[in-house]
């Protein structure tokens, strides 16, 4: 604890995610207790006892009444997500269901959205149902929007792991009177900060990089300093308890251990992404190589244009990285639909952001997207196992062909 006196110290990101929930818990444990109870008992003292006040003055940070409200494990996680978000963060029971209470806390008249992730359409479409919820593109013009719409941007891009220019867009929205909401979900920090380049609320599925071990679902919705906080937190804490979106009790401490080690994850699964991008690009372009032979083109933020001017809006926007995520386009849907089974390191399994590596035939769960695209997540695993296995996996599939 800080003596009476002494100076606020600015942390680092890799400190904030291991002391930002100091002093939340009264308790002596070093490691976060797991707390699985879902009601809490108030005061014994009548006194003290006041309808809808539940602060208890020995842990006033700490105090909670049922679980649905808010509870010990998810009140540490929002602690370390908003000191390393940089706005005031809630957690949600799923990256969804944060996107489904961030449009019933704006309600928008209209919607500008690229293609992106197929689920976050599937909310729009019973929104629209509901509300009557307009879906435009999201290049339409600026005067199709009008002040309280939204402009969602999904950066990098679910599946092929390329970045939007966010200065640009928030440009646009606030113009409109709209706000600009963005899908962080394939750049946590220390990759990117949406909100330095003008974004309104930052949404994330937790599920991915801040739960990191593919054991836990989790969503997170974080708001801009610049909205006014008094009046959007408290009723999206309501909206949250009152719709039952929040998140269990486990997955609040399974993201609690996992936030720890995010920089030291997240840091090595971009650059080894970036580095077999990297190779791969160089090996498509060589007659004898057998990626050559089956790969018809790779997509990643570093092969951006972009990513080789140091004054392009893509540096300014990601200078810590571009993100473990990258796509592949294979020659021919039989030759991505047999990729997988021929890879010793990388399972065949939808989702990402895990310490292991995945590789997904990307028609199994989204139909929208081309039958020859593979979505690739790097893991934590070496760099030169990866490749390697990479490229055993090519060589068979090229001998077949």
């Amino acid at each position: 604890m800080k003596e009476q006196g002494e100076k606020e110290v600015a942390l680092s990101l890799a400190s904030l995610l291991v002391h930002a929930d100091d002093g939340i818990s009264t308790h002596r444990a070093v490691a976060p207790a797991m707390h699985v109870s879902t009601t809490f008992r108030y005061t014994d003292n009548p006194e003290l006892l006041q309808p809808e006040v539940y602060v208890n003055p020995d842990a006033p940070l700490d105090s909670h009444v049922y679980s649905r409200f808010t509870n010990p494990n998810s009140t540490r996680l929002e602690a370390i997500l908003t000191s390393v978000l940089g706005g005031k963060a809630l957690t949600y029971a799923s990256g969804l269901s944060a996107f489904h209470m961030m449009l019933v806390r704006i309600n928008p008249k209209r919607i500008a959205i690229a293609d992106g992730y197929h689920g976050c359409h599937g909310i729009i479409d019973i929104q629209s149902r509901l509300t009557g919820l307009k879906k435009l593109p999201l290049d339409c013009e600026a005067s199709d929007l009008q002040p309280g719409d939204i402009i969602h941007v999904e950066t990098p891009l679910n599946p092929t792991g390329e970045a939007r220019d966010l200065q640009y867009y928030a440009d646009k929205a606030h113009a409109a009177g709209a706000y600009l909401t963005v899908d962080a979900t394939f750049a946590p920090p220390p990759l990117q900060d949406p909100f330095a380049h003008g974004a309104d609320i930052v949404m994330h599925s937790g599920t991915k990089y801040f739960g990191g071990h593919s054991d836990m679902l989790c969503g997170v919705l974080a708001l801009s300093p610049r909205l006014p906080l008094d009046d959007w937190f408290p009723t999206m804490l309501y909206e949250r308890a009152i719709l039952g979106c929040v998140m269990g009790s486990m997955e609040g401490w399974l993201g609690l251990r996992s936030m720890r080690t995010m920089e030291l994850r997240v840091l090595r699964q971009s650059k080894t992404a970036t580095a077999i991008v990297a190779w791969l690009a160089e090996q498509i372009k060589d007659p004898a190589s057998p990626v050559f032979k089956v790969v018809d083109h790779v997509k990643h933020a570093s092969l951006q244009p972009e990513a080789a001017d140091e004054n392009s809006w893509l540096r300014r926007q990601m200078p810590g990285g571009y993100g473990p995520v990258f796509s592949l386009a294979m020659k021919s849907e039989a030759m991505a639909r047999r990729l997988p089974s021929k890879l010793r390191l990388f399972h065949h399994a939808t989702s990402l952001g895990g310490v292991e590596s995945l590789i997904e035939w990307r028609a199994m769960t989204d139909k929208t997207v081309a039958r020859n695209l593979l979505r690739v997540s790097i893991g934590v695993e070496a760099e030169e196992d990866l490749k390697a296995d990479i490229e055993q996996a090519f060589t068979k599939l090229a001998a077949e062909n």
